[in-house]
C-alpha cells in the first residue's frame, strides 16, 4: 500500500504542470508558425468529424433560383406547403390585397412544417437570407441587395431513394393540380424593394375583357382565336422543327382601338399571366435578362408603346462613360438585348410564352423589330366598323336590333368616320337610356364627319397650287383624291 510520504510534493507537481504547459504552448506556437492555416483547418475538421456521432438524417436544399432561372421545384413546394400551414405554426405571414378573395398565407423566416408520406416523417424549413451582389463596374459600397429564399427538406437517410423518386414527384403533381384548380391570372409589373433591387410584383388581374365582348371584326377575331388554339396544341411541332415554343404578336393602330383590351382577352382565354415590362427603371441588359428569365411558363410578356417606351441604343454603337472609357454593354439596355430574348439564344429559356408589342405608329419602329419571323402576326387594330359597332352597342346598351331608333343611322355614319371604340364607348356612358346614348352618338359622328371634310379640304388646297414645270396637278391626281373620299362614304361639297 502506497503511503502518503511516497507521493510527490505539491512543489514537484506544480513544476511538472508548468513544464507541460510550457511545452504545449511552444508546440502550438511552432504549429501556427510552420503549418499553413488551411492545413490546420483541414486537420481540425478531420479530427472533429472523427469524434462526431453519425447523423441519421439527410437534408435537401431547394433554392428559389437555378442559376439565372427559376427553380420549378421551389415554386411547386411553395404552393404545396401553403395548404399545410396551420394556425399553430410559430411564424408566418398573412396578406390580402383588395381584389383577393381570401387571405394569402406565406412563410416566415426559418419556419418549419412537418409532413408525412407513406409513414415517413419529413420536416420542411423555409430560409430567407439577404445577400449583396456587386457587379464588376460598381464600387464595393454600390452593390444591390437581394433576397435568397430556399426550402430545406430533412428526413431519415434510409428513405432517401423513396423521397427522391416518389415524394418529390408527388409534390410537383399535387402543386400543378392546385395551381390549375385555383388559377387566378396575375398581372406582374416591376417594383423596387428596400434594397433598390428591381423585381416582379403581382396583383390579381380581374379584367372583364373577353373575345365575346371585344369590339373587333368577327373575321379577325376568328383568326386570332384559331392561331392561339393552334399554338397551344403544337408543342411537339415546335420541338420537331427546332423552334422555341413561343408566339409573337404586334398590335398596331390608332389610340383607343382596343389593343390593351385584346391583350386582356387573350390572357383570359388562355389563362396566362401577364408580365408588363417597362424600361424606365431598367439600366442594363443584365437586369433585363435577369427579369425576363424570372418570368414563368404559360405567360404573356407585354411591351406597350414599343416605339416610345425607351430609346434603345444600336448594337453596333460604342458608348463611353464620363471619364472617356468604353462602357461595358451590360451597363446599358440595347435593342440587341431585347431581340436576343425574343428570337435569339435566350428565347429557348422557357416554354409556352407569348410576346406582344403594341404601337400607335408602326412606321416609327426599328426595322429590326419588323424583320420576318420576329413577330409572327401583325394585327392591325383599325377604327370602328359597322360590325364591331354592333358588338359594342350590344355590350353597353344591350341593343342589337338594326331597326332600333337611331341605330341604323349611327351604323351608317360609323362607316364614314374614323372613330375609335373608345370614343363610341364614351358616348354610351353618358346615360342609362339607350335612346339618349344613340342620339348623342349620332350628333358626335356628324361633327366628326364635318371635321373630316374640313381636313380633306385643307389637304386639297395646296395640291391645287402644286406645279410641275408650269403645269398644274394632273386630272388623274384629283380623281384619285375623289375616289378616296367616296370610298370613305363622305360627301365633299367642293365636288358636289
Amino acid at each position: 500500500m502506497m503511503s502518503l510520504s511516497s507521493l510527490p510534493s505539491a512543489a514537484t507537481m506544480f513544476q511538472a504542470y508548468a513544464s507541460i504547459s510550457t511545452a504545449i504552448t511552444m508546440f502550438k506556437t511552432m504549429i501556427h508558425q510552420l503549418v499553413p492555416q488551411q492545413v490546420q483547418l483541414y486537420i481540425e475538421t478531420k479530427i472533429r468529424s472523427y469524434f462526431r456521432p453519425n447523423s441519421s438524417n439527410v437534408t435537401l436544399v431547394i433554392e428559389e433560383r437555378d442559376g439565372m432561372g427559376l427553380n420549378d421545384v421551389f415554386t411547386c413546394a411553395e404552393i404545396y406547403l401553403s395548404a399545410r400551414i396551420s394556425p399553430e405554426f410559430q411564424r408566418f405571414k398573412i396578406t390580402k390585397r383588395p381584389k383577393d378573395t381570401g387571405v394569402n398565407v406565406k412563410f416566415g423566416n426559418c419556419g418549419k412544417i412537418t409532413d408525412s408520406f407513406e409513414e415517413i416523417e419529413l420536416v420542411w424549413k423555409f430560409v430567407n437570407e439577404t445577400e449583396k451582389s456587386i457587379l464588376r463596374f460598381q464600387a464595393d459600397d454600390e452593390g444591390d441587395f437581394s433576397e435568397k429564399r430556399s426550402f430545406e427538406l430533412s428526413f431519415s437517410k434510409e428513405h432517401k431513394d423513396r423521397i427522391l423518386n416518389c415524394y418529390i414527384p408527388f409534390v410537383l403533381k399535387t402543386a400543378k393540380t392546385m395551381r390549375d384548380e385555383k388559377k387566378i391570372i396575375q398581372l406582374h409589373s416591376l417594383s423596387s424593394n428596400s434594397y433598390s433591387s428591381i423585381n416582379w410584383d403581382s396583383v390579381n388581374l380581374e379584367h372583364p375583357s373577353t373575345f365575346e365582348t371585344l369590339a373587333l371584326e368577327p373575321a379577325l377575331k376568328k383568326i386570332i382565336i384559331q392561331d392561339l388554339d393552334r399554338f397551344l396544341r403544337r408543342k411537339e411541332f415546335y420541338r420537331r422543327v427546332g423552334k422555341a415554343w413561343k408566339r409573337g404578336y404586334l398590335l398596331y393602330g390608332p389610340p383607343g382601338t382596343g389593343k390593351s383590351s385584346l391583350i386582356a382577352a387573350i390572357a383570359n382565354y388562355l389563362k396566362f399571366d401577364i408580365y408588363d415590362l417597362e424600361f424606365s427603371n431598367i439600366k442594363r441588359d443584365a437586369d433585363l435578362r435577369r427579369l425576363l428569365l424570372n418570368t414563368k411558363n404559360r405567360s404573356i410578356l407585354v411591351i406597350e408603346d414599343i416605339d416610345c417606351s425607351v430609346t434603345m441604343s444600336e448594337r453596333s454603337e460604342t458608348r463611353t462613360n464620363y471619364n472617356g472609357r468604353s462602357r461595358d454593354r451590360d451597363q446599358e439596355i440595347t435593342l440587341g438585348g431585347l431581340l436576343n430574348f425574343i428570337d435569339g439564344l435566350w428565347s429557348s429559356c422557357g416554354d409556352e410564352r407569348i410576346v406582344i408589342f403594341t404601337t400607335n405608329n408602326k412606321e416609327k419602329l426599328d426595322p429590326a423589330l419588323l424583320r420576318p419571323g420576329r413577330m409572327d402576326m401583325h394585327i392591325h387594330m383599325s377604327y370602328l366598323t359597322s360590325e364591331s359597332f354592333t358588338v359594342l352597342a350590344n355590350n353597353y346598351l344591350e341593343i342589337s336590333d338594326p331597326l332600333y331608333n337611331n341605330f341604323k343611322e349611327a351604323q351608317e355614319l360609323i362607316e364614314g368616320a374614323q372613330v375609335s371604340p373608345a370614343e363610341v364607348a364614351e358616348q354610351f356612358m353618358k346615360s342609362e337610356d339607350p335612346d339618349v346614348c344613340l342620339e348623342s352618338l349620332v350628333k358626335f359622328l356628324k361633327r366628326k364627319r364635318i371635321s373630316f371634310n374640313e381636313e380633306m379640304e385643307k389637304q386639297e388646297e395646296p395640291n391645287n397650287n402644286i406645279t410641275n414645270g408650269g403645269a398644274n396637278t394632273t386630272h388623274d391626281d384629283k380623281q384619285l383624291q375623289l375616289k378616296r373620299i367616296k370610298a370613305l362614304g363622305i360627301h365633299n361639297p367642293l365636288h358636289s
